[in-house]
This record gives structure tokens, C-alpha cells and sequence, in this order.
């Protein structure tokens, strides 16, 4: 598995939506609100989705080198097979979603949420064959003491995930958004760099979101203590977020919304795994650029 995210030709898909997430990928997908009336049947719908396209023939290790679970899917099954197993035969490293959402924005920023039940969480994610982990917090503005709590935090949390031999995705994402992104870019590149040279556990992952000025974040690309950098679409069209993500070379992929965005339920197995194809290869190409 080590062996396949550092050296592999090809991206890492975002399969992780949760369940504030999840009613907007649904609907993404076809499945409108109506379809179901409580949590399970929505997790359920979206488990049927997740299976469908981690089954799909062209996904796998060829293109595809990992994909992020939810806590549910982990859980799951697919094909008959437990998620990470049938991913893994497929040469796709399984990670996992282990933050639990944000906290409100202060200095600029949001927090990960306390996560108490973290270390369970990752020996049972150990148990399941799971390679390593992804945190998500978000940038608003280009706040100094804000960048700098925020990268302190997902650095700790980092240290705790580590422990139990995963490898943690460090991502305080950007808001792409933001008026004051370039700046945050910067600021962002900044703290990560102090903290990776104070870091004295085994290479680390980082998801970020596409910088401003395409390059700015090589030297993180090339920091010994980063196994990989991969970047999320972040609000991005897939074409868009694609010609983005080739601007900045030895940076892959980590698409959810980019990746999924043509896939409809109600499409028959053929035009679903064209279409489902059709974005893996666009996506790789451009990860491998």
C-alpha cells in the first residue's frame, strides 16, 4: 500500500460524505430528498452509490491509487466483500474519514470538533485493513493566528493517528472562495513547512486545496516528510478544477464533487461506468501531467 500511494500513477478518490454532506450528494446524484425518511435509508442510498462505482470495472488501481470512506462504509460491504478488502484487491489503498465535522469560524478559521473517539475509531479502521486517514478543517481568511491554531490542531491530531501505524492526510483546506485566498495560500504554506520540520514521526499526506499561484506549494511536493500531496476540487467543475490541478506538477488528485459530478442513478450499468470512465480518466490524466 505504501508502495502504491507513493510511487502509483493516478489519484485518490473522495468518497467520503457524511451526513451533513451526504443529502446534497444525493441529489447530485438523481436521488431527491423525498426518496428517503430518515438516516439509515439516506446512508443507505448513499451506500448503494459508493458500491456501485467502487464495483464499476474501470475503478481500480490502474488510475485510481486510494480512495477516502466514511466511517459507514468502512463498515460495509460491496461486491460481497468488506469496503477496504474489495478496494485493496482491486490495487485502491482504502482510507478513512475520521473527523467529525467543524467548529464555528473564529480568527478566520474553523476547527476540527473535539474528536474523543479517535483512537478507537483508527484500531478499528487498523482491524479492516485500512492504510490512513483524512481531517478536514477550512481557511476563510488569511488570519495569521488563525492559519497558525489551525495547523497546530491537525497536526496533533496527526500525531494521535500516527500512533496507531496509519498514515494521517493532513487538509485545512482553503476556501476557494475567499477574498483573501492568495494570502491564505501563502500563510498556509508557511505554518505547514514549520510544522513538518518539527514533525518526527514517519512522511504525512497533505490534501489542500489549488493554489492561487500555480508551483507555490512545490516545496511541500518536495519536503522529505510528505509521502504525497494531493488537492481537492474544492467547488471546482471538473474541466476547471482539472486544468488547475495540471498547473502544479507532482500534486494528484483527490476529487469527490469533480469526480461524481456526471453520475446519475437512474443511468443503466453502461452509461454509468462510460460516464464513471469518462472523469477517471480525465482526472488521472491531469493528475499525471
Amino acid at each position: 500500500m505504501l508502495d502504491q500511494i507513493k510511487s502509483g500513477q493516478g489519484f485518490i478518490a473522495a468518497l467520503d460524505q457524511s451526513g451533513g454532506s451526504t443529502p446534497k450528494a444525493l441529489k447530485g446524484y438523481g436521488i431527491e430528498a423525498d426518496a428517503f425518511s430518515n438516516d439509515e435509508e439516506m446512508f443507505g442510498l448513499i451506500h448503494d452509490m459508493r458500491s456501485r462505482i467502487v464495483t464499476a470495472p474501470c475503478f481500480n488501481g490502474d488510475k485510481v491509487i486510494g480512495a477516502i470512506l466514511f466511517e459507514r462504509t468502512m463498515d460495509g460491504e460491496a461486491g460481497g466483500k468488506p469496503v477496504p478488502a474489495l478496494l485493496w484487491e482491486r490495487g485502491v489503498v482504502p482510507f478513512l474519514k475520521v473527523d467529525k465535522g467543524l467548529e464555528d469560524e473564529a480568527d478566520g478559521v474553523q476547527l476540527m470538533k473535539a474528536n474523543p473517539g479517535l483512537d478507537e475509531l483508527c484500531e478499528r479502521a487498523v482491524a479492516k485493513g485500512v492504510f490512513g486517514t483524512k481531517m478536514r478543517s477550512v481557511v476563510n481568511l488569511a488570519n495569521p493566528a488563525g492559519v497558525k491554531v489551525i495547523v497546530e490542531q491537525q497536526f496533533a491530531e496527526a500525531a494521535r493517528i500516527a500512533a496507531h501505524g496509519l498514515v494521517p492526510i493532513i487538509e485545512p483546506e482553503v476556501n476557494i472562495k475567499s477574498a483573501e485566498r492568495d494570502a491564505a495560500d501563502r500563510l498556509l504554506l508557511k505554518e505547514t513547512l514549520a510544522a513538518l520540520d518539527a514533525w518526527t514521526g514517519a512522511p504525512v499526506m497533505l490534501k489542500l486545496s489549488l493554489p492561487t499561484e500555480a508551483g507555490l506549494f512545490q516545496p511541500l511536493v518536495d519536503h522529505p516528510k510528505v509521502l504525497r500531496v494531493v488537492a481537492l476540487s474544492g467547488g471546482f467543475a471538473r474541466p476547471e478544477a482539472c486544468v488547475e490541478l495540471a498547473k502544479n506538477p507532482g500534486i494528484i488528485a483527490s476529487f469527490s464533487r469533480a469526480l461524481l459530478e456526471d453520475l446519475r442513478h437512474q443511468m443503466g450499468d453502461d452509461e454509468f461506468n462510460a460516464s464513471l470512465g469518462g472523469a477517471i480518466k480525465e482526472i488521472h490524466a491531469a493528475s499525471v501531467a
